[in-house]
C-alpha cells in the first residue's frame, strides 16, 4: 500500500525518476494463506528445522527435543470439529493460561496445545478434559480423531450426516482413542457420498448410491448442460430433447452412481434414502513409509444408513479392529497386515462375505494405470 500511496501523491506532469524497483516497499499480501511463521510458538520458531528427537511420553502428550536441548511439549485433544464461538473462546482461554496463547488444529480436527513447561502438562490435561469435555489422546498406537467430510453442514450432495456418523463411531471407539494398545496407529475417515472427500485411510466409511440420477426435465434448464455432461467420469450423460426442449439423459449401463453430476446440477438427483447404504473400505495409506501410499479396498458393503447411532457400522468396525489387534505385528498398518495374511484370511477373520462386488471389474481399471496414490511422471 505504501507504493500505491507514493504513486497517488506524485504531482501530475512530473516524470518518475529512474529507480531500482526491487527496493520499493511491497504492498501487503491480501490473498492466499498467511505466512505461517508469524503464528509459530516461540520455541518452535527458535528451533525451526533443528529438531533432534521426538517421542510420546504419555497419553496424548508428545515431547520434541531440539538440537540445543530445548524441549517443546504437545498435548493433543480430540474435538467435534464443529465448534461454537463460546467453545472456541474457552479453548483459547486455556491456551492463554498454559501455552502462551499457542495452539493449532490438525487436519483430523485434533487440538494441539503447545507449551514448554513440563509441570504445566497435568494441569492442562485436567483443564481440557474437565472444562472443555474433550478427551486427551490419539497419539502413538491408537485411533486418531476421524477425518470426515462436512456433510449437510456444507455440501449439497451427501445423503448421510458425516458428523453424526463420526460422533457415533467415536463414542463406540472412545477407549481406543485414549489407549495405545493397537499394533500401530489407525486412521479413520468417513465420507457422505461416493466422491469420498474424506480421502483414504486405514478404515473408511463411505456412503454408496445404488441408482442412477433421476433427471428433472422441467427444471434442468437452469443448469449449464455442457458442464454436467463433461463432469461425468464415465461418459454416461448425453444431451437429448424432451418436448422440444434441451435436456439430458443417463445411460444406465455406464453410470457408476458417483453423484458428480448432482454436484453440478440439482436436477440430477442421485440421493435415495430407501436404497443408499454404507460401505467400509480398508488398507488406505497416504504416508510414504515402507511400501508407500496405497488405495483402499472394499471390505464390507450394504450396511444400513441407520442414524442416529449406526450400530451396524460400529459392529463392523469392531470386527476389523479386533482381528487387527490380535493378528497385527508391532508397527504394522492395517493394509500391511492384510497384505501379509492375504485377503482370504482377512475375510475369514472378520466374517464378512466375499462377493462378486469385491472384484474390481470397472471397465477403466487397466493394469497400465497407476495403482498408487503417488503421482508419477
Amino acid at each position: 500500500m505504501e507504493t500505491v500511496r507514493r504513486e497517488a501523491s506524485r504531482p501530475r506532469g512530473k516524470a518518475v525518476p529512474d529507480m531500482d524497483l526491487k527496493k520499493l516497499p511491497m504492498a501487503p499480501r491480501d490473498n492466499g494463506a498467511p505466512d505461517f511463521r508469524r503464528f509459530l510458538h516461540p520455541a518452535m520458531a527458535r528451533n525451526y528445522g533443528a529438531w533432534a528427537d521426538h517421542k510420546v511420553i504419555g497419553r496424548g502428550v508428545l515431547k520434541h527435543v531440539a538440537e540445543n536441548g530445548e524441549a517443546l511439549f504437545t498435548v493433543r485433544a480430540g474435538s467435534p470439529r464443529t465448534l461454537s464461538v463460546d467453545k472456541v473462546r474457552a479453548i483459547c482461554d486455556i491456551a492463554d493460561r498454559f501455552c502462551e496463547g499457542h495452539l493449532r488444529f490438525t487436519s483430523r480436527s485434533n487440538i494441539e496445545f503447545l507449551l514448554t513447561k513440563e509441570e504445566d502438562i497435568e494441569p492442562l490435561v485436567r483443564a481440557v478434559e474437565e472444562e472443555l469435555g474433550f478427551p486427551v489422546g490419539g497419539t502413538g498406537h491408537a485411533i486418531g480423531n476421524i477425518l470426515h467430510t462436512q456433510g449437510w453442514l456444507h455440501c449439497n450432495l451427501p445423503n448421510t450426516d458425516a458428523a453424526g456418523t463420526v460422533k457415533a463411531l467415536m463414542d463406540h471407539l472412545f477407549e481406543e482413542f485414549r489407549n495405545e494398545r493397537l499394533p500401530q496407529r489407525v486412521k479413520l475417515s468417513t465420507s457422505c457420498c461416493q466422491i469420498n472427500c474424506g480421502t483414504h485411510a486405514d478404515i473408511s466409511v463411505v456412503l454408496q448410491h445404488h441408482r442412477p440420477p433421476r433427471v428433472d426435465h422441467e427444471n434442468i434448464r437452469q443448469c449449464e448442460l455442457p458442464r454436467v455432461v463433461a463432469i461425468c467420469p464415465v461418459a454416461a450423460i448425453r444431451p437429448t430433447k424432451v418436448d422440444s426442449r434441451d435436456t439430458l439423459e443417463v445411460i444406465e449401463e455406464k453410470c457408476m452412481y458417483c453423484g458428480a453430476c448432482h454436484g453440478q446440477c440439482p436436477s440430477m438427483e442421485v440421493r435415495d434414502p430407501d436404497t443408499d447404504t454404507l460401505a467400509i473400505w480398508v488398507g488406505g495409506k497416504s504416508s510414504s513409509t515402507r511400501g508407500g501410499p496405497s488405495f483402499m479396498k472394499l471390505a464390507a458393503y450394504d450396511l444400513p444408513n441407520n442414524p442416529p447411532r449406526w450400530p451396524e457400522v460400529c459392529e463392523a468396525l469392531e470386527r476389523i479392529l479386533e482381528a487387527y489387534r490380535r493378528g497385527g505385528r508391532p508397527f504394522e498398518r492395517i493394509g500391511e497386515w492384510i497384505d501379509r495374511i492375504g485377503w482370504k484370511r482377512f475375510f475369514d477373520l472378520t466374517g464378512f462375505r466375499f462377493t462378486k462386488y469385491h472384484i474390481d471389474s470397472y471397465r477403466f481399471a487397466r493394469t497400465t494405470f497407476n495403482t498408487s496414490m503417488q503421482a508419477r511422471r
